[in-house]
């Protein structure tokens, strides 16, 4: 697992391939400070980087990422699931929350492999 605040190219996703998963790494976007955790087996973990990194909990959402399929960005993580905020479910429900997380996703991660 590693914390990404600057662009990685396709060699490094590449390396978190089969480390737990063989074809989706998951995520989780910090929407104040446009940085990502990327890897590991579950979203706490990652979760858990960003809070001990300055993160606050409230600009976390998690999700996958499959670098060599078509729709590359899952928004489904148990840490979604926050009733005060209005997400209820697994997956994001909100869409500018969506899109921000692909702009930091996007800006950060190759997009073509």
């Amino acid at each position: 697992m590693k914390l990404i605040k600057n662009k990685i190219n396709e060699k490094e996703i590449e390396e978190f391939l089969g480390h737990p998963f063989s074809d989706m790494i998951k995520f989780v976007v910090d929407l104040k400070r446009e940085i990502i955790s990327l890897g590991g087996e579950l979203h706490s973990d990652g979760e858990d980087l960003l809070l001990k990194d300055g993160s606050a909990q409230k600009d976390l959402w998690g999700g996958n990422f499959y670098p060599k399929k078509e729709k590359r960005i899952e928004y489904s993580s148990l840490i979604n699931i926050r009733p005060s905020a209005g997400n209820n479910s697994l997956e994001v429900q909100d869409t500018s929350v969506q899109e921000k997380m692909k702009d930091i996703i996007f800006k950060l991660l190759p997009e073509v492999l």
